[in-house]
């Protein structure tokens, strides 16, 4: 069993009552209630009841007892170092296609380590393979209705998933998947397709498996996310591994769809999604919006380009003036796999009377790929194609490049590093509010 380690405190929220009671960053919860907490979801548990007895230990070394009454369910209003505090439940497992292993060595550590761990799965979305769980986990998960996870399958038949995760337990994820089932507890499942491993037939099985778990009124499968094998240089040459062609990207995309309507007809759901990358690849035009119901995987990017265009459209009428003074002059940066789709948006910015956006649209030279995504692209990527150009007033940065809201880029290359060589502001942006007050505010402020 893992040491737990007192919680260290990063941020204080101005005006909560942690604030209000002079905690401080630095400081560190060691135990509420008499209970030390493992992570962030023991936190939030015992942080519900109306009276707490806190032991802290502040920056000094000092350990201090306290009491707060409070409003049943009421914030304190702390953020933490890590939302795990008695580490990381790491993965055992040797998927060819994990991006881990396709990163070359010598970067920071933190981009090494391959979790597989249900809290994170639970509190962020990360997705989990299920097979590294010892069984208090199982029952802690059950107790604490830690519902939705979001597991990588890949494929159902056992023989193929033990093939794919080079792990003799994978081969138990229906059994897994009916656990969850019984305890009327969700997933969300995502399959990478390998071209020549769990593709075809066994796609197909796959998907259907998958879908039978969605009945009832609380499907144990919620929906399933189809993406592609991303590949890079750096993956060991040994592999099976082969990319996803513009011709088998044709094929992935109408097997599923023949399947989702079939789904359509017997659920009132597709169950089964494709990420926008099959359409990039294939060169087909995008589903429409309203085909992906509820976005349940949009953080797989399932419906994301459709979402953001959607959402820049409405953000645009109620934000973009007509005119900005004095004219500036930007450089947007996305990967070369949205530059079509996301034409309109260009032009809609460019309308601004005093406004130039010029959009560089980059693959990666960095991991080797010809159609890049957003999020892949690194500092090594815009040195080399940005260097000595006339890139106006900065550069307009999705912060999907960065590593979990940290200023630095999967290649290590700080954002501090990369304006001083590019010899221009880089503004980072979240999202399209962001992107459009960025372009309409003074970049000097």
């Amino acid at each position: 069993m893992s040491t737990i380690h007192p919680a260290r405190i990063t941020k204080v929220s101005p005006d909560s009552i942690a604030a209000e009671i002079g905690f401080e960053a630095g400081d560190a919860i060691v135990a509420i209630n008499g209970t030390r907490p493992r992570d962030l979801i023991d936190y939030q548990f015992l942080c519900a009841d109306e009276v707490l007895e806190l032991e802290v230990l502040d920056a000094t070394g000092k350990t201090h007892s306290l009491e707060i009454e409070k409003d049943y369910d009421e914030d304190l209003g702390l953020e933490f170092e890590t939302a795990l505090f008695d580490g990381l439940i790491q993965c055992n497992n040797r998927c060819p296609f994990c991006f881990i292993d396709q990163q070359p060595p010598g970067k920071r550590t933190s981009l090494y380590l391959k979790d597989d761990d249900y809290r994170l799965s639970f509190l962020y979305g990360s997705y989990l393979t299920l097979t590294n769980l010892p069984e208090r986990e199982w029952q802690r998960i059950e107790q604490m209705r830690l519902s939705p996870l979001y597991v990588s399958v890949h494929a159902t038949e056992p023989e193929i998933r033990i093939r794919l995760l080079k792990n003799q337990r994978a081969g138990q994820i229906l059994q897994q998947i009916k656990w969850f089932q019984e305890r009327r507890l969700q997933i969300h499942a995502q399959v990478v397709v390998c071209p020549g491993i769990n593709d075809g037939e066994h796609l197909e099985q796959t998907l259907r498996d998958l879908a039978s778990f969605y009945t009832g009124e609380v499907p144990a499968v919620a929906s399933v996310a189809v993406v592609p094998v991303g590949l890079t240089r750096f993956r060991p040459s040994e592999d099976e591994l082969t990319p996803v062609t513009r011709e088998k990207a044709k094929e992935v995309i109408s097997q599923v769809r023949s399947l989702t309507q079939q789904f359509r007809q017997q659920f009132g759901s597709s169950v089964a999604w494709l990420a926008d990358e099959w359409f990039l690849i294939a060169g087909e035009e995008l589903p429409s919006e309203s085909e992906y119901e509820e976005y349940p995987q949009i953080d797989n990017g399932v419906g994301s380009i459709q979402l953001f265009i959607k959402q820049f459209a409405a953000a645009a009428a109620e934000l973009l003036p007509p005119k900005v003074y004095p004219q500036r002059k930007l450089t947007w940066v996305v990967g070369n796999a949205v530059e079509t789709a996301f034409k309109p948006i260009l032009k809609r910015l460019n309308s601004v009377d005093g406004l130039e956006v010029n959009m560089r649209a980059l693959c990666s030279d960095y991991w080797g790929q010809s159609i890049t995504v957003t999020g892949l692209l690194t500092g090594h990527d815009l040195l080399l194609n940005l260097q000595g150009q006339d890139l106006g007033e900065g550069i307009l940065l999705p912060n999907v490049m960065l590593k979990h809201g940290d200023l630095i880029f999967l290649d290590d290359i700080s954002i501090e590093d990369l304006a001083q060589k590019l010899n221009t502001k880089i503004l980072p942006v979240a999202g399209v509010e962001d992107l459009i007050n960025t372009c309409i505010a003074s970049v000097s402020n």
